[in-house]
């Protein structure tokens, strides 16, 4: 059986591993500063992948005070015009949106090469951890959830699924990418902490990527031991066959891969589980779903 391979052709990423201030107006010049570097380093970049929360702080009592509408925002009047500009794709890690119900949430947009948005993912599993004498974190005391998968069609390169941080800890999004809409990549900006980082960081995005055989991008703030929360930072970049391609350390850094349909390929003709699931004993999630596909 022939495998069909749902990356087109090699794409060019740059995750921006950069540390948030409390200045959202400092924190959009050093993500344009941080673009216009990997841009001049590697001038044959294709996407730009931003952190979680990289324009504010990310904290339960701030969200709601940097929280914008969209489309009519700074931050995504920003972002288009950063991706307009270098004629780039930006995946633009999250930031907190003031949605039209004006609940809060954590989203994540997507601009094309024109600086058209072609994909808004809203956060759906809220972080709302309790791990005695580690880390308490709730979410939910100020966000909101989102009610749907995210899916986004590139074009040149084929469909692209979309999570945010806790997201990656339910397998089910990318199953859906993949399964149900012949994503190759998952991209999920996130900003695990020094708790659950060394812990769980690596394990996850090998793990989405080996379930699906895809790429599987995880891009992280910096560290910032002077803030409250302490980002374990390690962006990353997973092949289809679980495979490590390109990490980042702690600090503040550009990450560089490319994506090759081949690696793909490879790891989908040497053990093509894509073509041995048996939906006689258990059910395909996919066939019931809620996905945004742009």
């Amino acid at each position: 059986m022939s495998i069909i391979n749902p990356l087109k052709k090699k794409l060019s990423v740059a995750l921006i591993q950069l540390k948030t201030t409390a200045n959202k107006e400092q924190n959009l010049r050093a993500v344009a500063n941080q673009i216009q570097k990997a841009i001049s380093t590697r001038s044959n970049v294709d996407l730009v992948v931003l952190p979680e929360c990289f324009n504010s702080p990310y904290s339960v009592k701030e969200f709601s005070n940097y929280a914008e509408q969209i489309p009519n925002g700074e931050t995504t009047k920003f972002l288009s015009k950063q991706a307009a500009d270098h004629e780039i794709f930006i995946v633009g890690g999250s930031f907190p949106e003031r949605g039209e119900d004006d609940k809060i949430y954590n989203t994540s947009l997507t601009f094309d090469r024109k600086g058209e948005i072609i994909a808004k993912h809203r956060k759906v599993h809220l972080f709302d951890i309790d791990i005695p004498g580690g880390i308490t974190f709730k979410e939910s005391v100020s966000l909101s959830a989102g009610n749907k998968a995210t899916v986004f069609d590139s074009g040149e390169f084929g469909k692209v699924g979309i999570g945010i941080c806790y997201d990656v800890r339910f397998p089910e999004l990318a199953i859906l990418a993949a399964r149900k809409h012949n994503a190759g990549i998952m991209i999920y900006p996130g900003a695990f902490n020094t708790v659950t980082g060394p812990l769980h960081w690596e394990l996850l995005a090998r793990s989405r990527a080996v379930d699906n055989q895809v790429f599987v991008i995880l891009c992280s703030p910096a560290r910032d031991l002077d803030f409250s929360y302490h980002a374990y930072g390690h962006s990353l970049v997973v092949d289809p066959s679980g495979n490590i391609i390109a990490e980042a350390g702690e600090g503040e850094e550009i990450v560089y891969a490319d994506l090759d349909p081949s690696l793909l390929e490879s790891a989908r003709a040497g053990i093509p589980v894509t073509t041995q699931r048996r939906y006689d004993i258990y059910p395909d999630i996919s066939k019931s779903s809620k996905v945004s596909a742009e």
